[in-house]
């Protein structure tokens, strides 16, 4: 079984300190996780929630309707509360000074904040109080938690640790013994359950693979990454640059390249619209400049804190000219990992530019992760270590890619932004032109050959076929469960690369082609944005197939039960 507990309030009120502690609490206890957030481009205020879905088996995305809602303001109790499943319960911060009023029907009112303050002398410990009252309501053993607290507060001393705990088992007394265990849970497992988010995983893998060079100029929701990264700087010999803005981020990266330096930058759309030019810098110079594009809803500033895959043919076609570039869409923080070191052994080895594309939801998600290997071990750089006096930079070869020398040894390293003969210099000579483009854009047929196939879950021969890309992998691999237990039959495929796609395999995996192919009856593309971007790359890589979109644009992610719904009316 599973459930889900919302936390809502308004910004600074504690609702992510709330949701972390349980997060945490509940991993250490063996119960898997799936934990996402949904707040607003505020500092204070506003109306911010932190789901935390817990169950007796992993967990692959978010659903809607709550099992408890903590409710800390009027705002969150009205407007959430119709979002409560029928048999769930609702606690709420009550006043003390206005214990007279009358409750709202159906409520487990505790003054959680008055409770923070005369037990642990400040209203900020009110979250301790809320996760032991939820502790209370799902009958699990309060040590869990306050077992927790001495971990996470350690730092802070034991006289913290101590406060805590004193106002957790306060709002577990509280709670009432009538209440108590009221709420059906899942059975916590036996060894604890590794967790990561998308924004952790991006950032260590960059930094495992021996990243010496990050820069970004902050923009949701992109800049835990450099926030994680700035955390790992002294560990793995990094430096971490915030810049001026977007321009300087995208051209320091090119120059730490050019000195062969591993080097990343993050960013979202907006953003992401100023490296431009940057971006066509690195194809014309031949760099392995790697940007993570993190994706939220626009046009322009757009909604910062919500959720998107709207930025996909931007990626694609994004640069003055034309240039080769890899583009890969992880849907897991597992997937993030390994995506992200293969974008930059991928912009290494073909000396090109290379986009991972995430999302707020992927990035701020929570969930079961095996556990990431956190050693260094760095890339390839491809580097060629005994260049002569004769060195050309951009030799013509078979596959594209030229030798590739560093500056400062006995090779005179050249390179210019106009177009350019082999040894590197400017030159208006058309022929060379083409000779010099002609040879770039060979890469393109390796980029196509080393493509990551599609992955498929689900049974060989079912009816219907959801195609998905990026962070809509939960939601659909839910819903392919659903469907399926309802008597459907359905299945996915998830691409962890968008571009460039090698066209027959994706034919043989949809089961277009092939000894045995057997075409689905339905196939339907499912992806957060209006105008069904990835089906129109499906087919410009000349995948032309039969198909339909499910789409979703309002900035929230897909829920497994919104796409079942959707399929079966």
């Amino acid at each position: 079984m599973d459930l889900l507990i919302r936390i809502a309030g308004e910004a600074g009120q504690g609702v992510q300190t709330t949701g972390n502690l349980l997060v945490s609490a509940f991993a250490e206890m063996g119960l898997h996780v799936f934990a996402i957030k949904s707040y607003m481009s505020r500092i204070r205020g506003g109306l911010n929630w932190f789901d935390v879905r817990i169950g007796d088996a992993p967990l692959y995305a978010g659903r809607e309707p709550a099992d408890v809602l903590v409710a800390l303001t009027d705002e969150a109790l009205e407007t959430l509360r119709p979002y409560v499943a029928d048999a769930g319960a609702v606690l709420f911060d009550a006043d003390p000074e206005e214990e007279d009023t009358e409750a709202p029907a159906g409520c487990l009112c505790i003054p959680l904040t008055a409770i923070a303050k005369e037990t642990g002398g400040s209203a900020v410990m009110a979250n301790a109080v809320a996760a032991g009252a939820v502790f209370a309501l799902l009958g699990y053993d309060l040590s869990a938690l306050t077992d927790y607290f001495a971990t996470a507060f350690e730092k802070k001393g034991e006289e913290t640790v101590q406060a805590n705990t004193a106002c957790a088992e306060a709002g577990a007394d509280r709670l009432g013994e009538e209440a108590a265990g009221s709420v059906e849970a899942p059975e916590p497992g036996d060894e604890a359950v590794t967790i990561s988010t998308g924004t952790e995983a991006v950032g260590l893998a960059a930094a495992t693979a021996g990243v010496k060079v990050a820069t970004a100029y902050p923009m949701t929701p992109a800049t835990g990454i450099l926030t994680y990264l700035a955390g790992a700087a002294e560990a793995y010999g990094l430096v971490v640059e915030q810049a001026e803005d977007e321009v300087a981020a995208v051209n320091m990266v090119c120059g730490a390249t050019y000195a062969g330096v591993p080097a990343l930058t993050m960013t979202s759309g907006g953003g992401f619209a100023l490296m431009v030019e940057g971006l066509s810098l690195a194809g014309i110079l031949e760099l392995p400049v790697v940007i993570v594009l993190a994706q939220r809803p626009g046009p322009a500033t757009g909604l910062p804190t919500r959720t998107a895959q709207q930025d996909l043919l931007f990626a694609l076609h994004a640069g003055h000219g034309e240039f080769p570039r890899a583009v890969f869409a992880p849907g897991t923080p597992e997937q993030a990992y390994r995506l992200t070191r293969r974008a930059l052994e991928t912009a290494h080895r073909y000396q090109t530019p290379v986009l991972l594309m995430t999302d707020q939801y992927l990035a701020d998600l929570v969930m079961d992760t095996p556990r990431l290997d956190e050693r260094l071990r760095p890339i390839d750089r491809h580097v060629v270590a005994d260049a002569g006096e004769d060195y050309v930079r951009y030799a013509v070869t078979d596959d594209g890619v030229s030798p590739r020398a560093l500056p400062g040894g006995e090779a005179r390293v050249v390179l210019d932004s106009d177009v350019h003969t082999e040894d590197g210099h400017i030159t208006e000579d058309l022929e060379a032109h083409v000779r010099l483009q002609d040879k770039r854009m060979r890469k393109l047929a390796g980029l196509t050959a080393d493509a990551l196939a599609p992955e498929r879950y689900g049974p060989a021969d079912a009816a219907r076929l959801l195609l998905c890309w990026g962070s809509t992998w939960g939601p659909c691999r839910e819903a392919v469960d659903a469907l399926n237990a309802g008597g459907a039959s359905a299945a996915m495929l998830h691409f962890a690369q968008v571009w460039p796609l090698e066209a027959d395999a994706v034919r043989r995996a949809v089961g277009l082609e092939g000894e045995e192919a057997e075409a689905p009856e339905a196939i339907t593309v499912v992806e957060a944005n209006q105008t069904g971007q990835f089906r129109q790359v499906l087919a410009e890589a000349g995948v032309p197939m039969e198909c339909e979109s499910l789409t979703r644009y309002d900035g929230l992610p897909f829920t497994a039960a919104d796409i079942v719904k959707r399929i079966q009316t």
